[in-house]
């Protein structure tokens, strides 16, 4: 196998004109661009933190805009480079599932819309609720009464908002390698980051044990819906969690995990004030950047934030006595990656900035919404990992099955058939 990821096959004759490639060395051939999307292997695999960013630019740019038209552009951009990039791994099975969420709050958006009414004054009614009077204190507050098309509308495109951060978070479910990112965590996030990649490896594994025990119930001719059904699956499924988290304790624990060096008291607490300092800057720019009016303070904050959350992750990482065993790189596709998300994500600002209109339709009164050209495509640059990312490996060819024996002809002996 070569560098880049391509598998040589034995027998395979070079085409004519072509230079000799090496199996030592791994060079490819010169027709082949070095861009071009290697298969993915454990050496050349990309960064999980580079999806990530790739996924946050997109739900950033998400977050500056309500025009529908947009909103699915970068869902259909997350959802083409998922389907392109995902592995067969249990945790790339997450991306149906954060899409059915959305939709799940797209629906409670709009309900809660009808029931509760609207902040957004219409004069559209589409049909009138039974009102259900409530007291003094309970002013502003309002259930059932008339719905109108522009509460809807507005209640429509803030759920398509929520509903695309989601998707893009999904994502970046999907894409990232759960495992190696806890490897690529700083020393002082190691303890929260392992909570977090446990918590995300027994989630599949509890939803195939429940699929699992359903079918079988159902093989069996039992009832697996219902409240008694679900009773009787969720024990066994309970169980089997609680086995495989004393399992994975006892495993910590031979391992030494939990173990701190000493540290004086001074970096300690020099420690906390960067890291504590670092993240709360990081709170004030990132709202500074996703609010209309703090744009202005948004990024110098947040960059100072950074500065200082990693100047406190580098302290607290001395008190780790945990080792990397071959880590991986921040390569040149990594780079690619996270700088197509970034761009999206500043170009949105950009364009929120200075055509606010195209980006956020009027609801009152209602009108269509057009797609803006230059932000649309600044929104198509996300795709670029489907094209520069390492592409999954391809599932291997099931075995072809055994041939039948022929039947061996029965051999008579002379005798018998003289007789």
């Amino acid at each position: 196998m070569s560098s880049n990821g391509a598998v040589a096959r034995s027998g395979d004759s070079p085409a004519p004109g072509a230079p000799p490639c090496s199996k030592r060395s791994g060079k490819q051939p010169r027709g082949r661009g070095r861009l071009a999307a290697p298969v993915a292997t454990r050496a050349n695999a990309l960064h999980p933190g580079a999806w990530w960013l790739w996924a946050l630019g997109l739900g950033t740019a998400a977050s500056r805009t309500t025009n529908p038209l947009l909103l699915g552009l970068l869902v259909g951009v997350a959802g083409y480079v998922v389907a392109a990039r995902r592995t067969d791994a249990p945790w790339a099975r997450s991306y149906g599932a954060f899409v059915k969420l959305g939709l799940l709050v797209l629906a409670i958006r709009l309900v809660f819309a009808v029931v509760l009414g609207s902040p957004i004054p219409g004069s559209t009614v589409l049909f009138r609720l039974p009102e259900v009077p409530l007291p003094d204190w309970a002013q502003g507050i309002r259930l059932g009464g008339k719905v109108t098309a522009e509460g809807l509308l507005f209640a429509l495109y803030d759920g398509l908002k929520l509903a695309t951060l989601l998707i893009c978070i999904g994502a970046a479910n999907a894409l990232a390698n759960p495992a190696r990112l806890l490897k690529s965590l700083p020393g002082a996030l190691y303890e929260a980051g392992v909570a977090v990649v446990v918590a995300m490896t027994f989630a599949p594994q509890f939803l195939s044990d429940l699929q699992r025990l359903r079918r079988a119930r159902r093989l069996r001719g039992r009832a697996d819906r219902g409240i008694r059904g679900l009773a009787q699956v969720g024990l066994p499924v309970l169980e089997g969690a609680l086995e495989r988290s004393v399992a994975l304790a006892a495993a910590m624990d031979a391992r030494g995990y939990g173990r701190s060096a000493a540290v004086p008291a001074p970096v300690r607490r020099m420690t906390a004030v960067c890291t504590l300092g670092g993240l709360a800057g990081v709170c004030a720019g990132t709202y500074g950047l996703l609010a209309a009016e703090g744009a202005r303070y948004g990024l110098p904050v947040l960059l100072g934030g950074l500065a200082l959350a990693l100047v406190g992750l580098w302290l607290g990482g001395k008190r780790s006595l945990r080792t990397r065993y071959r880590p991986d790189r921040w390569e040149l596709r990594a780079w690619l990656v996270s700088a197509s998300g970034v761009a999206v994500a500043a170009l949105m600002i950009a364009a929120a900035t200075a055509d606010p209109a195209a980006l956020n339709p009027g609801v009152v009164p209602p009108t269509a919404p057009e797609l803006p050209l230059w932000p649309a495509a600044a929104v198509l640059i996300g795709l670029l990992p489907a094209f520069v990312a390492p592409a999954p490996a391809p599932a291997p060819a099931p075995a072809p099955a055994p041939a039948s024996a022929p039947a061996s002809a029965s051999v008579r002996s002379p005798r018998k058939e003289a007789s």
